[in-house]
């Protein structure tokens, strides 16, 4: 599957059909200590329409996030102005931390956030340099457990906290795409979110050993607001999953509220991609902003 197809195709994620392990790829260790630059090989080609937000009042760049077993690397985009920032953490795509999600760092950067995104796959593969998106599946993402996510978040929250220009009581989280789902399980392992938003993230359908509870599973468990924004046409989230997801959070109390756009596809955020759609990518984005100000982050 190539990226024109992605969201657009329904696709078995627990068996994506894909190839083993590339060459050279252990899972001891960390694959990737360092972030690749530019866009993921599999994001190619890309849009005369991606956004590039610049570096003018911000500090901006890759960061080493220490970990129980070692260092993540990550970006970390922040005003430059000195001074406590509340914290976001920016959930990755399968693509992993490439220039879209830093330059979403840097967006969140400009409205005055300490925004820091992990490379949540690091040690599972380098995802920059794989072209096949079944292959992206199921040589790198279905081997990254929950709770490992989980505790790189948390780290990268103990990291934001320790350089001393983060307001780490006020914390909040934007993910997209593998990201979205993220989004709703760290929500479930961390009460103390002030709020997440999960742009259309699965709902259901990657459940395992490693993965013990789709978002639907977890629904009646979370008590952080959350907001997700999902895309009508959307063949990976469908309809009948979008109520359940409804039913359960309605009982959970946690206020959390799910937007779908018509007419729209999955990656509608992603403004390097074919599905982008800038209508719904300014008024997701202005929902995602306000979400996080009113529950205060």
């Amino acid at each position: 599957m190539k990226l024109n197809d992605y969201g657009l195709k329904p696709m078995d994620f627990n068996h994506p059909g894909a190839a083993a392990l590339p060459e050279g790829v252990s899972r001891r260790g960390f694959v990737m200590t360092s972030l690749a630059s530019g866009f993921a090989v599999a994001s190619q080609p890309v849009l005369a329409q991606a956004i590039t937000t610049d570096t003018q009042g911000l500090v901006a760049g890759e960061v080493s996030i220490p970990t129980a077993d070692g260092h993540v690397p990550g970006y970390r985009a922040m005003p430059a102005k000195s001074g406590k920032h509340p914290v976001v953490l920016v959930v990755q795509e399968i693509f992993g931390v490439h220039e879209h999600i830093k330059d979403v760092c840097r967006r969140l950067a400009k409205q005055g956030y300490f925004a820091i995104a992990p490379e949540l796959f690091a040690r599972q593969g380098d995802v920059s340099k794989m072209t096949d998106i079944p292959e992206i599946f199921s040589s790198v993402v279905l081997k990254v457990p929950d709770a490992q996510v989980c505790a790189d978040l948390d780290a990268a929250i103990a990291f934001a906290r320790a350089s001393g220009r983060a307001n780490a009581e006020r914390v909040g989280l934007v993910g997209f795409c593998w990201g979205g789902r993220i989004a709703w399980v760290y929500a479930a392992h961390n009460p103390k979110l002030k709020a997440a938003v999960a742009y259309y993230g699965l709902l259901e359908g990657m459940k395992s050993d490693i993965r013990p509870g789709d978002p639907i599973d977890l629904a009646a468990q979370i008590k952080v607001p959350v907001l997700g924004l999902y895309a009508g046409t959307d063949a990976y989230v469908k309809p009948a999953a979008v109520d359940q997801m409804r039913a359960g959070l309605a009982g959970a109390g946690s206020g959390s509220q799910i937007v779908v756009f018509p007419n729209v596809n999955h990656g509608f955020n992603a403004d390097y991609r074919p599905t982008y759609d800038k209508t719904a990518a300014t008024y997701a984005w202005k929902l995602a902003h306000d979400w996080l100000k009113e529950h205060g982050v």
